[in-house]
């Protein structure tokens, strides 16, 4: 993956410095080399789902940002757009297809009621589902609101190579899901989300040429 100011994508773990002795999260460094594509900064496009919510009353898209740029990491854009079903899948597209933008992380819209689409929108664009994004924020979220975790839909994959996640609305949902999980994670992800584009790019190749080559695999072997 490239940035346009070609900044931020070292190819970095981002959990550690590594040992003299070449090992890393007590593992042999031979044994746990996927961790090479890991990059130590992203850039995030944060996203606020709501009707009711302004620029100037966000706390959730508030959190979201502040948490990564504390981390390290930059805010590459944010936009407040309405709870539709057009608009969301629409920016997350086009968000994920920006060269400058590693990561998007979405609040609002993963409840039950009529107007909360975000899961529906999004998941039409996942080329691969995280289901155990879902899984493991209803599991820590349990011990925080109980049983009432079962009415929350957040969910998390990849689109055109970007990771992509989408939580609750609520603040207290939101630093959950950014401090215990996407943190901690989201360089590793967004390192080999974007690995195969990482090295067309280094071979000149672009996204629509790796389209084009596979199309031509695909006839070739029909007509065989």
């Amino acid at each position: 993956m490239t940035h346009d100011d070609g900044g931020h994508h070292g190819a970095h773990d981002d959990h550690g410095d590594h040992g003299d002795d070449g090992h890393r999260y007590g593992h042999d460094a031979d044994s746990d080399d996927h961790h090479h594509h890991d990059v130590d900064s992203v850039a995030a496009a944060v996203v606020t789902v709501s009707s009711s919510r302004s620029t100037d009353e966000d706390p959730a898209g508030d959190y979201v940002a502040a948490a990564f740029e504390e981390a390290g990491h930059e805010v590459a854009v944010r936009e407040l757009i309405l709870d539709d079903y057009d608009s969301v899948q629409g920016t997350v597209d086009r968000l994920a297809r920006r060269k400058d933008t590693d990561v998007v992380v979405t609040t609002g819209g993963t409840g039950v009621t009529p107007d909360d689409v975000t899961p529906e929108a999004v998941r039409g664009l996942l080329a691969k589902p995280l289901p155990g994004f879902g899984e493991l924020f209803r599991r820590l979220s349990y011990e925080e609101v109980g049983t009432r975790t079962v009415g929350s839909r957040a969910t998390a994959g990849v689109v055109s190579a970007t990771p992509v996640f989408c939580l609750p609305g609520s603040e207290n949902a939101v630093r959950l899901g950014v401090d215990e999980i996407i943190l901690p994670e989201v360089g590793h992800l967004a390192g080999l989300a974007g690995r195969g584009l990482e090295e067309a790019e280094e071979e000149g190749m672009t996204e629509d040429d790796e389209e084009d080559e596979a199309a031509d695999d695909e006839s070739t072997s029909e007509r065989a």
